[in-house]
């Protein structure tokens, strides 16, 4: 039997709504050197919350539009999934545990959505898929994994539940689709993972004293094109790509991390560092193409 390829614009929105798609995780991987040269130092709920309410209480505002019926609990799952536990398990993590141990559990992600794709939409995953995302994983270990990363049991169990918790989160919005647009629904999960945590952030950390212009800038960075503008992306990703491909994508996260260490902070690649970023690259190249074909 021949197969029937799919008609060229097809393929070009696709490939379009890949690559609007990547630029969220593509964006988060440059949080850790934002992190690390601009926030305040050991503030991981306060970063948390500057990042996600400002942005939410922004979209809530310019779009004026609130959720009707079950979609009041439900963003209210989605954002407590995707912003009031996943942020802070993620920062707790940072700084628990090395980079390339929170990237390689991180990069799981996949795995745990093609599991919870099968239990909850019913899809199957291709098995090219699956030994696409397995070989990302081992990719992702030789590039960020170093022989002296300590393997903190607290930070990475913090790790392997928020990884959950956002695998959760894209099966959970494939399954209930949209309402509204990805910008007015990215508004209210937000700004419900900003109220949330926000009372954590006071009674825990407290307001800051000071805050310099670095810390504004970094703020303003991580709220506006690494929260607002990157999750409008995802959520839209989300609605027009299957799982998987969504999850896949979560690779170029610690890919773009080792390029900005490299560019900004004046780190090097060993040999395996490089071969581990080249397997990574093939994995996602070839488990969108297997996606796409199945």
């Amino acid at each position: 039997m021949t197969a029937i390829a799919a008609p060229r614009p097809l393929r070009n929105r696709y490939a379009a709504d890949l690559g609007l798609a990547a630029l969220a995780p593509a964006s988060w991987g440059t949080t850790y050197v934002v992190t690390t040269t601009l926030l305040p130092d050991g503030r991981p709920l306060l970063a948390a919350t500057m990042r996600a309410l400002p942005a939410g209480l922004v979209l809530l505002a310019a779009n004026r539009r609130l959720p009707k019926g079950s979609w009041w609990w439900k963003s209210a799952v989605l954002g407590v999934l995707n912003f009031g536990a996943f942020f802070p398990l993620i920062f707790f993590a940072a700084y628990r545990l090395p980079g390339g141990v929170a990237a390689t559990i991180g990069s799981v992600q996949p795995l745990v959505v093609a599991v919870l794709s099968l239990l909850v939409l019913h899809a199957r995953p291709a098995r090219a898929v699956l030994y696409s995302a397995i070989a990302g994983t081992g990719g992702v270990a030789l590039l960020t994994l170093t022989g002296d990363a300590r393997l903190d049991p607290l930070g990475i169990a913090a790790m392997l539940t928020a990884t959950s918790l956002m695998a959760t989160a894209i099966v959970l919005a494939k399954k209930w689709g949209r309402p509204e647009s990805p910008i007015v629904m990215t508004g209210w999960q937000l700004t419900v993972g900003g109220l949330v945590l926000a009372p954590f952030t006071l009674a825990f950390e407290g307001v800051p004293t000071s805050l310099t212009g670095q810390n504004v800038l970094g703020f303003v960075y991580l709220g506006v094109i690494g929260t607002a503008i990157a999750y409008a992306l995802w959520f839209r990703g989300i609605d027009r790509l299957p799982p998987t491909s969504v999850s896949l994508l979560g690779l170029t996260n610690p890919m773009v991390a080792t390029l900005a260490g490299l560019l900004i902070l004046g780190q090097t690649l060993t040999g395996w560092q490089i071969v581990g970023f080249t397997v990574a690259l093939g994995a996602l190249v070839a488990g969108q193409a297997f996606n796409r074909r199945s």
